[in-house]
């Protein structure tokens, strides 16, 4: 037992990085079966996110609508007249895109 843990103490970095080695080897190795179910989840994922886009013009539309509201409700006049049109813009070119 004396021996042992002499051998122990004096190469412990090599052992060390021993097992380091194999971890990684061992992770390296990782299944590529688990990895291509995770990529076929990940690209019908994407796929529906065709509808999210429609969400988010929608949700930008609505966005642009209430700032016109906010405007309309201040009484500052020059700006705010300009900031309108440039929403309205706004608004019926992400209507069209829709």
């Amino acid at each position: 037992m004396n021996k042992i843990s002499q051998f122990i103490t004096r190469n412990s970095n090599i052992i060390a990085l021993c097992l380091l080695v194999l971890l990684f080897l061992r992770t390296c190795n990782s299944d590529l079966k688990s990895v291509n179910k995770r990529l076929d989840r990940l690209s019908n994922k994407i796929d529906s996110l065709e509808t999210i886009t429609i969400a988010k013009t929608d949700l930008t539309i609505e966005g642009l609508k209430s700032e016109k509201r906010m405007i309309q409700s201040t009484d500052r006049k020059m700006l705010d007249v300009q900031r309108q049109a440039a929403i309205d813009a706004e608004i019926k070119k992400l209507e069209e895109v829709k």
